[in-house]
């Protein structure tokens, strides 16, 4: 099942985010795999831009996961992966956890994997 709020923000600005969505496109070999409720405030305000960052990276949609969840946090994965907040966004290469956004790490999702991944490919 798709979460609604993971339709693409349509005015998010992708040339404001240049640094953000060129290294998120380089990533070709990832998984996102993203914890949240249509109910949910934080992920109604977070996630569309998230899936405006993941479109114009060019990220197809068999890298992305979506895993909902009822209010009471429950789901598919909520357990495996600790999911105790949402949004949660996981960030895996061949099952290996390279990235993690909980809730609200003070920036965006996109910024903040970005910013994550981009450190983690460096000292690779």
């Amino acid at each position: 099942m798709k979460l609604e709020t993971m339709e693409p923000n349509p005015v998010w600005d992708a040339k404001a985010h240049r640094e953000t969505v060129d290294t998120l496109s380089a990533l070709t070999d990832v998984t996102y795999k993203i914890w949240g409720g249509d109910w949910c405030g934080d992920c109604r305000s977070k996630l569309p831009d998230f899936a405006a960052a993941l479109e114009a990276a060019g990220i197809p949609e068999s890298q992305i996961e979506h895993y909902p969840v009822d209010q009471d946090k429950q789901g598919e994965g909520v357990k495996e992966y600790g999911i105790e907040f949402i949004p949660t966004v996981v960030v895996e290469r061949d099952g290996e956890e390279l990235a993690r956004f909980v809730e609200d790490e003070g920036m965006s999702i996109a910024v903040y994997l970005a910013s994550t991944l981009e450190s983690t490919e460096a000292s690779a």
